[in-house]
């Protein structure tokens, strides 16, 4: 309890942070149609989130340095409020491409501050359980902001405003916390193509974790909704995904940690493969059956796509030098991001010319390119290692990795 409430305002800020940036994603889709945008139009708009954000990630820290944390926060926090209201200045697609570029350099920005504050505020004793509170809130900022889709009048100058009250919260628990700042944090080299490098099988899988996710957090909107479900139904769909997401780490921890990562990456992406083919070809009938199997196929596609980054990540990490972990967790996110910034594009051409129901089918076209690749690497390098312990990885900033580092070493020095 005294650990939860020497980080209340750490993990308070990182909900609404959630919150407000986090809900664009999908509102933004939904508002861009109600607008007439076209579904490349809104997968541009989708894409601009993910290039801020790779800005951000590169640039945050910088920021950090120069300014100290607390500034830092409260300038990235301005620009995400910013980012929020510019959409009711001009309905146009490519000026809200400009305020999500901004929005998705604020969020990573905050997450920087924030983690560099956990990571300073988590001794080796207790670093788990300051990770382990950290996803909670994550998780938690994550529903809570697919459950606001529900509520807001799509394309509304007030559900704008409220985006920008939520992420303007985000200043108070870190303005009134009493607890001292960190130290500044020390610069990082970044090798962008290091993941590559040590594990090319690895680098697809972030990649085709980016395509996946930042896919169906931007388009699947577009998909419910031709299906002629309300927005509150939309809701309940993306926050089903995220469930899906939070209860199959432990198993997916489990398999990565006891057979070759290889092969648990396979099943994973078979899985993903076959709930994308179901759901886009609709073998089960989803569009006549309705809200009840839509949320049991939300689920399903958390659970089979969500824990690709991880595994991919752990997989990388196995070939790693110890002094290459943090480079290395620098070049997966890079990765990442770059998948995430294209597919939205490719994603909203896709069902701009074929229908909705084919995002899902480009998606599985995806895991089936894994898939393939995983075979390949199985036979040009046989031999794999399983010696570093399974870690949830989140896509939040290059600077995740030290608070995973260390809880990793942590854990091993605790062992017998």
């Amino acid at each position: 309890m005294q650990l939860l409430i020497s980080l209340s305002a750490l993990l308070l800020s990182v909900m609404l942070v959630q919150m407000g940036i986090g809900a664009l994603r999908p509102f933004d889709s939904i508002s861009g149609a109600a607008l007439g945008f076209t579904s490349v139009d809104i997968g541009l708009i989708a894409s601009g989130h993910f290039a801020g954000f790779l800005c951000g990630c590169l640039l945050g820290p910088k920021l950090v340095y120069r300014a100290g944390h607390s500034r830092a926060f409260a300038i990235l926090a301005a620009v995400g409020v910013i980012s929020i209201i510019a959409h009711t200045i001009k309905a146009d697609p490519y000026f809200w491409t400009f305020a999500r570029i901004l929005g998705g350099f604020a969020v990573a920005g905050c997450y920087t501050v924030i983690e560099s504050w956990l990571q300073a505020k988590a001794t080796n004793q207790i670093r788990a359980r300051v990770f382990s509170i950290y996803r909670i809130a994550d998780f938690v900022g994550q529903i809570f902001a697919n459950s606001l889709i529900g509520v807001l009048t799509p394309a509304s100058y007030i559900s704008y405003n409220i985006l920008a009250m939520i992420m303007c919260l985000a200043l108070i628990p870190l303005a009134v916390t009493l607890s001292k700042e960190p130290s500044l944090p020390t610069t990082q080299k970044f090798r962008p193509y290091l993941a590559y490098q040590i594990s090319p099988l690895a680098t697809l899988g972030v990649v085709i974790a980016g395509i996946s996710t930042s896919a169906f957090g931007s388009i699947a909107p577009l998909y419910v909704a031709d299906l002629g479900m309300s927005n509150l139904e939309i809701s309940y769909f993306l926050t089903a995904a995220v469930i899906g997401g939070v209860i199959v780490h432990p198993p997916a921890g489990f398999l990565a940690d006891r057979f070759d990562r290889r092969s648990v990456l396979m099943f994973f992406s078979i899985l993903s493969t076959v709930v994308c083919l179901a759901i886009g070809s609709d073998l089960v009938g989803l569009a006549a059956q309705g809200h009840s199997v839509s949320l049991l196929l939300a689920l399903s596609f958390g659970i089979s796509t969500f824990p690709i980054y991880s595994i991919s990540a752990a997989h990388a990490n196995d070939f790693a030098d110890p002094d290459d972990v943090l480079d290395l967790s620098a070049s997966l996110i890079f990765f990442y991001a770059l998948g995430a910034i294209i597919s939205p594009i490719i994603a909203g051409y896709i069902i701009g010319r074929f229908g909705t129901s084919y995002l899902f089918i480009y998606i599985s076209v995806a895991h089936i390119l894994l898939m393939s690749f995983t075979i390949w690497r199985a036979i040009a390098r046989p031999v794999s290692s399983n010696d570093k312990p399974y870690a949830y990885y989140p896509r939040t900033t290059m600077f995740i990795a030290n608070i995973i580092r260390g809880r990793n070493a942590s854990d091993k020095r605790d062992k017998p």
